[in-house]
């Protein structure tokens, strides 16, 4: 048996479930829809049901698992598929391409007029149209490939162009509380505080908004300082102020000149003024604006936190007593 599904067939041993079909369905995946029903979808893992051109006319899926939703009354039938299956279609149309879709689909005698019960991958044939559309499925039946089958395609002409036929229709489900791998914005989300991951994109389900949002983590708390800065000699601290918002930092340094005037002639270098405490230096060195109230200049900013008056306005000169603030700001 290739195709197995548990809690389909009557009889509890043989011919009903086996031990294998047991271990091999994915009986404990179940993400919810409804109050009675499953998200229907591919467990993930590897490349289930993967595709592949097995002949001119035939395509082969490969081996997975799956929970397959019926309607409201029957529930939803975990499958697996533990072999490689080849479906065949019919040769096209003479006018107009079709298409077809490749399914997994489950039949149970006790809810549908089959008569069988059983799983498979089977073939729904489409319409042949100038404008052709996948044909709508019974219920038990989860999509997996849709096949574009040209106007009189067949195997004496070349049959089907595999590397351009197919248009993949898998969709993925998991344990409830799971994230859903490659999933769809018009995918309807199941309960609020659902997670889909689109595109690498992770999204959380809104009930009152009825739509999927864009996840945002909860911003990083806020954090401050006015401690921890020292100033060099000839400096005095008037204040000091430091915030990182995330990986952003920003700071205020205030200090007043004690030592002798510093003029500019015509620049003012490597004077050392002060050293940003420890967490709250730049990975880089960096720069920074400088003003007394009256000219502006610039400032060095090292990776190890000490802050150097780089520029000044020529013939410009920092007076005993004066006052100078430096503003910086860098991502960390």
């Amino acid at each position: 048996m290739t195709v197995r599904s548990a809690w389909l067939l009557p009889g509890g041993t043989a011919p009903g479930q086996t031990r294998e079909d047991t271990r091999l369905a994915p009986v404990g995946t179940m993400t919810p829809a409804g109050e009675l029903t499953t998200r229907q979808g591919i467990i993930p893992g590897g490349n289930p049901f993967a595709a592949t051109g097995a002949g001119a006319m035939s395509l082969q899926v490969g081996i997975g698992r799956a929970a397959v939703q019926g309607t409201l009354a029957q529930g939803a039938y975990p499958v697996a598929v533990d072999a490689p299956e080849v479906v065949t279609f019919a040769d096209g149309s003479a006018q107009f391409a079709r298409i077809d879709t490749v399914c997994l689909r489950v039949y149970d005698g006790l809810f549908d007029t089959s008569g069988q019960t059983l799983a498979r991958i089977e073939v729904v044939p489409g319409t042949a149209s100038e404008t052709p559309t996948a044909p709508a499925l019974d219920p038990a039946s989860l999509p997996l490939w849709d096949v574009r089958v040209p106007a009189g395609a067949s195997a004496g002409v070349g049959g089907i162009d595999w590397s351009s036929a197919l248009t993949d229709r898998r969709t993925y489900t998991v344990a409830v509380g799971g994230i859903v791998p490659r999933g769809a914005l018009s995918d309807v989300g199941a309960y609020d505080g659902q997670y889909a991951d689109v595109d690498g994109v992770l999204y959380r389900w809104s009930t009152a908004a009825n739509q999927w949002t864009l996840y945002r983590p909860p911003a990083p708390a806020v954090e401050e300082t006015t401690t921890g800065l020292t100033v060099t000699a000839g400096w005095a601290l008037n204040s000091f102020r430091a915030r990182r918002d995330g990986r952003a930092v920003s700071a205020t340094v205030y200090v007043k000149r004690t030592g002798g005037a510093l003029t500019a002639n015509p620049n003012l270098e490597d004077v050392l003024l002060c050293t940003l405490p420890a967490g709250w230096r730049p990975p880089d060195d960096t720069e920074a604006i400088a003003s007394d109230g009256w000219g502006s200049g610039a400032a060095r900013v090292e990776a190890d936190g000490q802050i150097y008056l780089r520029t000044w306005s020529p013939g410009m000169s920092i007076d005993t007593n004066a006052n100078l603030r430096l503003t910086v700001g860098f991502i960390q």
